[in-house]
């Protein structure tokens, strides 16, 4: 039996039908205190439970409840992701999540657009079309919360300059290194076991900065990365606006939103293999409803606090970087 569909049988077992069913058959029968009696309720039941379960009323009650659980099953799934959305906006900085509001507007120009064109779909709420607008969202989303934590990695590794602790630790390497062999030929066994414990503290410490580095060296790659990403995305919701706006046919904005789509799943693919990130890279949820992209989170309505000094010039270094 395919998974999808019920026992009908487990079903009527479970369901309140044969409860009652039980209570008219069985308990008649038992309050009847004649044998013949019971032998009837026990003969109604077994009838009941033959062709019950196949009764086209019984069925569609069976159909209904289903439908009813997936309904709260969408429905749990949907708010889940909403509060986990929410927690994610909350954690951006100011400009990050102005910038996600703006781009929710051109969003919002989209669905307008579309609502006004006569071959929109009956239902905003599930048409497909609107809902990969939410898939472009959620991802722009996921990029601007991997910007932020990389920035903020780097913020604190740069306020220790890594790159000269590094270099400082590899000359330091190379003249202990120079001193302990100076001591072998000098034939001094307990200086030179000495020097060497520390040349070996030394040298794992210089294998941790080198380690250091190269984990910066990552996180401006892929930020870098996540900069360009995130203009492309820009620049292609933008362009779907302008094909909503300007053209009533819906074949082709379909076309165009669909494009755009295809042209993620390399960013997605991307996404899910940085571990460290794992939190913001979910999808969304297995649902044909659509999941929406305004969220309730708004700017501060003071002027917004300055950006750290250094967070603009990363992200000018990453376009510099994937610029050239």
């Amino acid at each position: 039996m395919d998974a999808q569909t019920p026992n009908y049988r487990r079903e009527f077992f479970q369901s309140p039908h044969h409860a009652v069913l039980g209570l008219l058959t069985l308990g008649a029968g038992f309050l009847s205190a004649h044998v013949l009696g019971l032998i009837a309720g026990v003969t109604a039941y077994l009838l009941g439970w033959i062709y019950l379960p196949d009764l086209p009323v019984f069925r569609r009650w069976v159909e209904r409840r289903r439908q009813n659980a997936e309904r709260l099953g969408e429905a749990q799934k949907l708010a889940e992701f909403q509060q986990r959305r929410e927690a994610l906006l909350r954690s951006l900085s100011y400009p990050r999540r102005e910038r996600y509001a703006a781009l929710a507007r051109v969003c919002r120009d989209i669905e307008n657009a579309t609502a006004d064109n006569p071959l929109a779909a009956a239902d905003p709420a599930t048409d497909p079309r609107l809902r990969k607008l939410d898939e472009l969202m959620w991802t722009l989303l996921r990029l601007l919360g991997i910007e932020e934590s990389l920035e903020r990695f780097l913020e604190t590794e740069r306020t220790e300059n890594v790159p000269q602790m590094l270099r400082e630790a590899e000359a330091e390497a190379a003249r202990l290194t120079a001193e302990a062999e100076a001591l072998k030929q000098q034939g001094n066994p307990a200086a030179l076991e000495r020097k060497q414990r520390y040349l070996n503290s030394r040298l794992e410490r210089l294998e941790v900065l080198r380690k250091r580095q190269q984990r910066i060296q990552q996180a401006e790659e892929n930020l870098a990365l996540v900069v360009s990403e995130q203009d492309r995305l820009d620049q292609q919701i933008k362009l779907i606006r302008a094909d909503a706006v300007a053209t009533r046919n819906a074949e082709s904005l379909t076309a165009r939103i669909d494009a755009t789509v295809e042209h993620l799943d390399q960013t997605n693919k991307w996404l899910s293999q940085l571990d460290e990130f794992k939190d913001l890279v979910g999808d969304l949820p297995a649902t044909e409803q659509r999941v929406g992209y305004e969220a309730t989170v708004s700017a501060p309505p003071a002027a917004p606090p300055p950006l750290p000094a250094a967070s603009e010039p990363v992200r000018s270094a990453a376009r510099q970087r994937h610029s050239s």
